[in-house]
Formats: structure tokens, sequence, C-alpha cells
């Protein structure tokens, strides 16, 4: 009985494959003539995989065809019309079963895409990304066939970057739909798809994507410097590369800007920039970016100017409001008193009076609920997410000011607030932002007015030193440019806008030829002609 059971549980013997099969290794092994010895050598790679498929084809008891496939990454239909089928029935004609493996491309299967290797290392990665392997014992190459499935999600606007008027696709985790997104924009042969496989196990696909003649060459081999010396097991999302590669990570402001949008990738390759793509990610990246970048909505671009402008303005205040009102406030109350109008002092401190906590205290406290009330909103369910944020605010808001705990000029400045931080159009610029309120408020309720100085100095020299692949975070403004300030305080006509920004895209400096400007023509008007 324990011989039974020893026996029962030996595992099967496979030919020898070194442990480090998947590696970049040229002492690989090769495939044989031998079908059934390769049939082996592909059993124990996939040992213990449930959705691998060896199916044999041939004649009698001897088999002439083995097709290898993860069922769960390949279309099966496809699979079955355009390979199973064409060699099930070239099997009953064949007269004598020599078939090289690119007779099978030229005379039996039906495919766009296919290679030819005798690599395992080779051909074991192909079938990972959902391809057909066949190999045919007359050779010793396998037929690699690309049949990845179409499991994914349709296309639709993005959650992240809503617009009123502007395209509505975005990205989706297939890498294939994203590429074609972005070429459905640029129909040009310039733009160009640069491949890198990172992940010692994930194996992801990153896609390196430029305008060659518009991007500077030493900005792309930045890059691709950077994304090529990246050695991980996996990467799962486009953020791993972007905390890899940017240049100050410390920093609470992005250095590579994120999106989910393709028109706003092509926009940006227009520009010089170089895009970042990642296999089983909706988000793309964004080289290099700019303070400015983060407070540019694309919808922007869609809008009239003289209103976008507005509209940009209207962010700038806010974003000041994000980071100081909650700090002034602190700073002065506790210190400067002498500086707020008398009858604004007196209703402050008739709102303060039964309120145990000093000012600093009633900020922190509130901006803290506030924070947490958001992310609750963002991790429920979306049926009550939105529900639980406001009116769990509402509902705290108000019992602290009854209760005595808080003042309500506080629930009125933390609520401004967060509002002015919403009012941000690129989610993680914002997050930067939101972080600042904190340390300033330290420096507010410590230092009063000359805090909030040394807070505005450190952030205004954090940012001007910061640089993204080589371009300065704060320009065009440090270091300034002129023609360039027509994208940033400014959202200039498109007609105007005749050159490339200047950090960017001085390889290519002309958009497109002046004096565009639209007006009445200068002949007859269709009336004259009556």
């Amino acid at each position: 009985m324990k011989r039974f059971r020893k026996w029962m549980h030996k595992e099967p013997e496979y030919p020898t494959i070194p442990e480090d099969y998947h590696s970049e290794d040229e002492e690989s092994p090769r495939l044989t003539l031998d079908l059934e010895q390769n049939e082996l050598i592909f059993r124990r790679i996939f040992h213990n995989s449930s959705d691998i498929v060896f199916r044999k084809i041939g004649m009698a008891e001897q088999a002439l065809w083995l097709v290898i496939f993860l069922e769960s990454l390949v279309d099966e239909q496809i699979v079955d019309e355009h390979i199973l089928k064409p060699l099930i029935s070239n099997t009953s004609k064949q007269q004598e079963f020599d078939t090289q493996a690119e007779e099978l491309d030229d005379q039996i299967i039906s495919a766009a895409s296919t290679n030819l290797s005798s690599n395992v290392t080779d051909i074991v990665r192909h079938v990972l990304k959902g391809h057909a392997i066949v190999l045919t014992r007359a050779d010793s190459n396998a037929m690699m066939v690309k049949v990845n499935g179409n499991k994914q999600r349709s296309l639709e606007e993005p959650s992240s970057e809503p617009v009123i008027r502007g395209p509505r696709d975005g990205f989706i985790e297939n890498i294939s739909t994203n590429i074609g997104l972005i070429r459905s924009r640029l129909k040009s042969s310039r733009l160009k798809m640069e491949s890198i496989t990172i992940g010692e196990l994930s194996q992801t696909e990153v896609i390196l994507t430029y305008i060659v003649g518009i991007a500077s060459e030493s900005l792309i081999e930045e890059v691709r410097k950077r994304v090529s010396r990246i050695q991980i097991d996996g990467i799962l999302d486009s953020a791993y590369i972007e905390e890899f590669i940017e240049d100050s990570p410390y920093s609470p402001f992005p250095l590579l800007h994120s999106t989910e949008r393709p028109d706003v990738v092509a926009a940006e390759l227009l520009e010089g920039k170089v895009a970042i793509l990642v296999d089983t990610s909706p988000f793309a990246l964004i080289a290099p970016m700019t303070f400015w970048t983060g407070l540019q909505a694309s919808e922007d671009y869609y809008v009239r100017w003289p209103i976008a402008t507005f509209v940009r303005w209207v962010r700038f205040l806010f974003t000041a409001i994000a980071i100081f009102a909650p700090p002034l406030y602190v700073a002065v109350t506790t210190f400067h008193q002498e500086m707020i109008p008398t009858n604004l002092v007196l209703s402050l401190a008739s709102s303060r009076e039964a309120v145990p906590f000093p000012a600093l205290i009633e900020a922190l406290l509130m901006e803290i609920i506030f924070e947490a009330l958001r992310e609750a909103g963002i991790r429920l369910p979306k049926q009550i997410g939105q529900a639980v944020s406001i009116v769990g605010a509402l509902v705290i808001g108000q019992a602290a000011v009854e209760a005595g705990i808080i003042s309500a000029p506080v629930v009125i400045i933390v609520s401004i607030t967060g509002i002015a931080a919403f009012t941000i159009p690129r989610y993680s610029f914002a997050n930067g932002i939101r972080l600042l309120r904190f340390p300033m408020l330290f420096l507010a309720g410590t230092l009063g007015l000359y805090g909030i100085v040394l807070g505005f100095l450190g952030i205004l020299l954090h940012v001007a030193m910061l640089r993204s692949f080589g371009v300065p975070y704060f320009t065009p403004v440090a270091p300034l440019t002129l023609a360039s300030l027509k994208d940033v305080i400014i959202r200039a006509p498109i007609w105007a806008k005749t050159g490339r920004p200047h950090a960017t895209g001085m390889s290519n400096p002309v958009r497109e030829p002046a004096g565009q400007k639209p007006g009445p023509s200068q002949g007859k008007q269709p009336s004259e002609n009556n």
C-alpha cells in the first residue's frame, strides 16, 4: 500500500528544463524534430496549469501536429476556424506528412500575425501573451499565431476626466485598443510606437510613443533609458512606471501627467512630448509635465477661448484658496486680530465663545473629518458613496456647531477649501495641493502670517527647483518665455497658437502658419451680386 501511494504521488519524468527558462538567455533550450519530446518540454513548463490546452491532430495513432494555447487568453473561435479546422481538413488530404512550419503559414493556416521560432523561451513568452503554438513532427521550428481573446470592457468616457464638450472615448486595459485610439487621431507614419517588456513575472508590454521630428531626440532617449533600466517582478499599472522614472520621488507634485483621454495624449504628442502606455492600465503617462499642466483641462480647448481663459483664472484663484484659506483663518484669528474689521471680529468672537479648542485644533479636526468623508465617498459603492459624503458633511458639521465643539466660521472655511480642491482638473495634482494644507496649518498656528509667508516661499522654491525630464517644472513662467504664456495665463485662440511650447517643441517650433485669424472674406458679399 505504501508503494502504491508513493507511485501515485510520483512526478512524471519530463525532460530536464533549466529553472530560468523565462530569462533572456541565449542558451535557452531548443526544440527538436521529435514531436513527443517537444510536447513533454511544454508539459513540464506548464505543469499544474489548468487552462493550458494540448491538442493533437493526426491520422490513426500518429500525431502530425500539436497545437498549444492558454484557453483563458485566446479567442477559441479564431483557434477553431483558422488553426484547428484547416489542420484537420488538410490531414485527410496529405499524402506525405512532412509539412514544414513555413508551409503551414503559406498553405494551411490563415492568420494575420505569425512568427517562427525554435527557442523555448521565446515560444513560452508568446503562449503567455495569448498566442497559439503549432508544432509539427517534420520541423524543429514552432509556428506562433496571434489569437488573443477580445475579453475587454467597452470604450466609454473616463469618469476621472469628464467633459461637457469633447470626445467621449477613453483608454481601457487593452494596450492594442489604446494604440488604435491614438493612431485614429494622428494618422501619420511619423507617429512611432516602441515596445519594451518589463517585469520578470508579469512580462508587461510598455509602449513609448512620440512623433519623429517634433519630439527632441534627447527627450526620447532619456525616457527610453529610464524605462529600460526598470527591474521588478511585475508591473500592474502605469503608476509603477511613474515612480521608477520621475525626477524627484519625494515631491508632493506629480512629475508625469497621467490621463485616460486619448485626445489629451494626441495633443501632448503634437507639442513634442513622449507618452508611455502600459498594458492592463487605462492610464497613459506623458513626459515632461509642468505645474501649469495640472491646472489645464482638455475641455479648455473645446470651448470658446474667452470662456476657457476665465475658467483658468477661477482655477488659479481656487488653487490658492485650497492651500491658504484655512491657514489664513488660523493665523489671523490667533495672532493678528487687529487686522480684522471690528464688526467681523465681534462676530467671530461670539461664534467661538463656547468652543473649547484653539483655532488650529478646530481647523485640523474639520480638515481630517472632511478628508475622511471624501475618502469614504470614493471607496463606497456609487449608489451610496455620494450620499454619504454630502449628507455626512452636513450632518457632522451642523451637529459639531450646535454642540459647541467647532465654530461655524471653521465649517464654512473648510467647506470652501474642499470645493476649491475639486476645481483642479488633474486628480494627482489636486492630491498634492490637498497635502500642502496641513503643513501650512501648523506654520500658521505657530508663527502666524510669518509662518504662511515662510511656507509660501518654501513651496515656491520647491516648485522652481523641480525638473521633469530636464524641463523646469514652473516653465514658461520660470524661466520666463513670453511666447509660451499665451497657453498659461490665458488660453489663446487656436489660430493664434502658431508655435509649439519652447520647452518641448523646439525641434519643430512652427505648428501653423500665421495670418489665419478668421473674418469676412475680402470679396463681394452674396447680397451685392443681386
